[in-house]
Order: structure tokens, then C-alpha cells, then sequence
């Protein structure tokens, strides 16, 4: 979770001035393309539903030229397929600000059980925002999770019986 997309230098949640709420995806392009991930994000979200303001704005940044290209083709498909407009901006990424701790990992928090685990592998917030198994756990508990992943990577996880038996259960 961070803020991008505006030209404030340090924003924080308090200052958001012209900067946008987002996430930052790291991937590694011999697993998914940069076009897998944006029709993911297609599918995921409805870009005809205009923001109320500008911090929640459905948005795509992009890196290099590669991206901005792909990024616009993929959204004039979806104006396409759709027949109508899409609020969703392709916007240059210039800096990404990592949000405030208490920002990070909000579903997950949630679950005081679940959280102690992870911090017991994660004690630096910096650590626990970086993780991938706390960013899995998280969307889990957030409503947003695959068992077919879950089945197949719960073991790695490293949690005891009791946590990981309510992360099945929350899938389940």
C-alpha cells in the first residue's frame, strides 16, 4: 500500500495533496507478463465507476514506454468489449511512497490470531510489508482468497495448526 501518482514530494495519508491510494506489484516476468497482470486488474474491478475523488481513482502506472503501450491498448480493448466509458487513467509512475505502517496489512491486523504468527517471522513492519506470505494471508482474510493457492501453498506458510486451520476456513 503506498501513494503514487501526484507531484507532492512525501505524501502521507493526512497530505495526500494530488497523490493517488495504490499498490505496487512486483513480479517476475518469466512467471506472469506485465499483460496478465493488467487483465487481472480488468477483471477485478469495474473502471466505469468514476471516482468521488482523485485519492480513489482507478488508475494503471506505468514504468517505460512497454507498459504505457500495453496498459492503453488493454484499456481501449475494455472500452470496446464494454461500450462505454472508462474512468480508469494510464499515468506515468514517477515515485512510489510506501504508506504509513498503520496502513499495511489492514485485513490481516484484523486477526490478532493470524497476525502474532506472521510477526513472529516478520517483527520488522518493513519486513511483514514485504512479505509474500503476509500479502496471501491478507488478501485471505480480506475476502479475496483462492483455495486452489491456499491448498497448494499453506504448508510453506510456516503457521501453526490452529492458524492455518481458520485461514482454511475463511477460504472454505
Amino acid at each position: 500500500m503506498g501513494y503514487a501518482g501526484g507531484s507532492t514530494e512525501n505524501p502521507t495519508y493526512e497530505n495526500l495533496a494530488d497523490h493517488i491510494e495504490v499498490f505496487q506489484v512486483d513480479y517476475d516476468p518469466s512467471i506472469i507478463t506485465y499483460e496478465d497482470i493488467l487483465q487481472i486488474f480488468w477483471e477485478n474491478h469495474n473502471p466505469t465507476n468514476k471516482a468521488w475523488s482523485r485519492q480513489y481513482m482507478s488508475a494503471i502506472l506505468f514504468e517505460n514506454e512497454a507498459q504505457e503501450t500495453a496498459a492503453l491498448e488493454s484499456k481501449e480493448a475494455v472500452k470496446e468489449k464494454l461500450q462505454k466509458k472508462i474512468y480508469t487513467e494510464v499515468i506515468a509512475l514517477d515515485t512510489f511512497y510506501i504508506a504509513e505502517d498503520y496502513h499495511q496489512k489492514y485485513y490481516l491486523k484484523n486477526r490478532p490470531e493470524l497476525l502474532t504468527e506472521i510477526k513472529a517471522y516478520y517483527p520488522k513492519v518493513s519486513d511483514l510489508t514485504d512479505s509474500t506470505v503476509a500479502a496471501r494471508m491478507n488478501g485471505i482474510v480480506g475476502g479475496y482468497g483462492d483455495p486452489d493457492l491456499l491448498r497448494d501453498e499453506v504448508d510453506s506458510y510456516g503457521l501453526s495448526k490452529d492458524a492455518r486451520n481458520l485461514l482454511e476456513k475463511i477460504v472454505y
